[in-house]
């Protein structure tokens, strides 16, 4: 039976390049390896919520694997639609079935969330969500999984922070598929 923690985590969890950008210069994530032994379905066990920037959510939130892929592709994206997703946007926000939209009161809106019974709370993205996340200080574990790509351009990971970020390193592996994930708290942290 799982433990329930009090409260709850925001969880960063992002693919990043070598030079630190989260997509290409057009949007593509095509870099982004999916190596079995990464087990991403591990984590998507550990978490019951998954909160969105509006361009992330309109791209990836429900997105649909072509019926060609592979059925693991498949099983991995039923997962991350078997979460309650919220969407944080300025510009939308008539409700759907898919999602809650928050529209301000950030900060007000993740307290309550980490409150609220249930497992841990994936940030997803997009940059700016990430940025405004970080800037409040309302991101608990920063979960970074490092691809052995250049790209020289595209969107940074980080972007306009207002204050310097001390971590500590609590966990690193290496996938054979040279990848190495990242997970740091914040270095007042248990």
């Amino acid at each position: 039976m799982a433990k329930n923690r009090t409260p709850r985590r925001v969880i960063l969890d992002l693919a990043v390049t070598l030079d630190g950008f989260i997509e290409g210069k057009n949007g593509e994530v095509d870099w982004c390896i999916m190596d079995p032994d990464m087990d991403f379905s591990v984590f998507l066990a550990r978490i019951d919520t998954i909160l969105y920037g509006r361009k992330s959510y309109d791209l990836w939130g429900q997105y649909i694997p072509a019926d060609e892929a592979p059925e693991s592709e498949k099983e991995i994206w039923n997962l991350v639609h078997s979460k309650k997703k919220y969407v944080f946007s300025r510009t939308q926000k008539e409700p759907n079935q898919q999602a809650t939209f928050i529209n301000d009161h950030i900060p007000e809106v993740v307290s309550q969330l980490k409150k609220e019974p249930g497992t841990d709370i994936w940030l997803y993205g997009g940059a700016s969500l990430i940025t405004t996340f970080i800037n409040l200080r309302l991101v608990d574990e920063f979960r970074l999984s490092i691809h052995p790509v250049v790209l020289g351009e595209g969107t940074p990971l980080f972007v306009d922070l207002k204050q310097r970020l001390d971590l500590k390193l609590v966990d690193s592996k290496v996938f054979s598929s040279g990848v190495v994930q990242v997970i740091y708290h914040w270095n007042d942290h248990e």
